[in-house]
């Protein structure tokens, strides 16, 4: 499309002979004469793509047409055309935010190149402006959600490239990797946000009951079905409904499951019709779904059908670098919820990213919670953590029994290397200097050696030399 032109001169020779020649440039020029009817285009006729204006006008000067450009739109480019003598006033007009001036008399060739110009700013503004919202939009915060991992980055992106779209989603990872979490955000950035989200356990009733919580019952439709139940696809209408475990879903509820999911119309128990539902499914399992169909016991069709986008949730132990944020995001809301004011000492964090966390991010919860509760000071100590864990002293052995096919020698050393590094740490009070001179090596490579298992935080060293 062609770009747009306001021009504004009180001139009317001069104005109608810059309408011909941005006409024959290929612009479309729109003329006024004044201040006024210039505020009026640019408010409602716009979307313009750059503005010339005289200095002196009748009712006003080129600077309020400047004001009211640059308030209507910051990346329209303002040129401003003075007449001989008067560009201390042209520079200032630069200064508040005109692309250039003009001089008259001018040649039309200068005009037009000039025109150019501004008019290349303009659309790599409008580029720019785009680029940052999008930016913008990719770096916005998932509800719910916390970490800084490459891990967590991309399950973040995912969350929000797909939050929008009424598309299944399943997502898998180890029991207490934060599957509803996951789904809550995906609700939550979603145009479903304000309509209900309802989670159903899959593992948690009989089959018979199960059918009729998904699909709800007549009144009557079998002993005790004293009334209506509308069922919770129901009652997730126009919003989201989270099928945790849905690896424990029976194989005829599944059938059922798929009938809906292909149609979007459920039927109660007992219930002679279907009913039209409007319902995003988000599904979650911490089973191999791949392998329970190919072993019979999951179908594959509704596998299909709920796998269109995958979201997998990394176990805590390979993202070690999120512990610290969990941590103190855990020990806010716990102390809180407890009436305390509480911090890690450097010892206790350190402990916390040692460990491995079988149970991932709920069991690192229920450390600091149990943590929070035993802290007696302001201070959560070692001695506030569980026994058995990864300690400050701890040093992993040499098998006392004959290696084993599959044991891993670069996973055994590190965690014989950061135990050393963890009982250096505790014998010099977390004095990093003194504890890479008990270990026989630089500061810099007791170091870079912290950051390897991310245990770098905390230092109490009176000499970082």
């Amino acid at each position: 499309m062609p770009a747009r032109i306001l021009v504004c001169d009180d001139e009317a020779s001069l104005r109608e002979m810059l309408g011909v020649l941005l006409r024959r440039a290929g612009y479309e020029a729109e003329l006024v004469s004044d201040v006024t009817t210039a505020r009026a285009r640019l408010a409602t006729g716009g979307p313009y793509d750059l503005v010339i204006t005289d200095l002196a006008l009748p009712d006003g000067t080129g600077m309020d047409v400047l004001a009211a450009a640059r308030e209507r739109d910051d990346a329209l480019q303002v040129v401003v055309i003075t007449a001989f003598g008067s560009t201390e006033n042209a520079v200032q007009a630069m200064r508040l935010g005109a692309y250039d001036y003009i001089q008259k008399p001018f040649r039309n060739h200068e005009l037009l190149v000039l025109l150019e110009k501004a008019l290349e700013k303009r659309k790599l503004a409008s580029e720019n402006r785009v680029l940052r919202a999008r930016v913008a939009e990719q770096e916005k915060p998932v509800p719910g959600l916390l970490g800084s991992s490459p891990a967590m980055r991309r399950v973040m992106d995912l969350v929000r490239r797909v939050a929008a779209a009424r598309t299944s989603v399943l997502i898998t990872g180890e029991s207490g990797t934060g599957k509803e979490m996951v789904a809550r955000a995906l609700h939550q950035l979603g145009d479903r946000a304000s309509n209900p989200f309802v989670v159903v356990n899959c593992g948690a009733l009989p089959e018979a009951l199960m059918e009729s919580e998904l699909f709800g019952h007549e009144k009557g439709a079998f002993t005790g079905a004293t009334q209506r139940n509308e069922g919770l696809f129901r009652a997730a209408e126009t919003g989201t409904l989270f099928l945790d475990e849905i690896g424990e879903l029976a194989p005829a509820l599944q059938v059922k499951l798929l009938r809906v999911l292909q149609e979007r119309k459920v039927r109660p128990v007992g219930g002679q019709r279907e009913i039209e539902t409007d319902v995003r499914v988000v599904a979650a399992t911490n089973r191999d779904l791949e392998k329970e169909v190919a072993d019979g016991r999951f179908r594959s069709d509704l596998f299909y059908r709920l796998n269109v986008i995958r979201l997998q949730l990394p176990p805590l132990r390979e993202r070690p670098e999120d512990v610290p944020a969990l941590a103190e995001h855990f020990l806010q809301k716990h102390a809180s919820l407890a009436g305390k004011t509480l911090r890690f000492t450097p010892a206790a964090m350190r402990w916390l990213a040692a460990h491995d966390y079988p149970g991932n991010v709920r069991e690192l919860e229920n450390v600091v919670e149990r943590a929070v509760t035993l802290a007696l000071g302001e201070e959560v100590t070692l001695d506030d953590l569980p026994e058995g864990g990864p300690q400050a002293g701890k040093v992993t052995t040499l098998p006392s029994a004959d290696i084993a096919p599959g044991f891993d020698i670069d996973r055994w050393l590190g965690e014989l290397e950061k135990g050393l590094l963890l009982r250096a740490l505790e014998q010099t009070k977390g004095n990093q200097t003194a504890a890479a001179r008990l270990l026989g090596t630089t500061f810099r490579s007791f170091r870079y050696r912290l950051r390897k298992f991310g245990l770098a935080e905390g230092d109490t060293s009176d000499d970082e030399k």
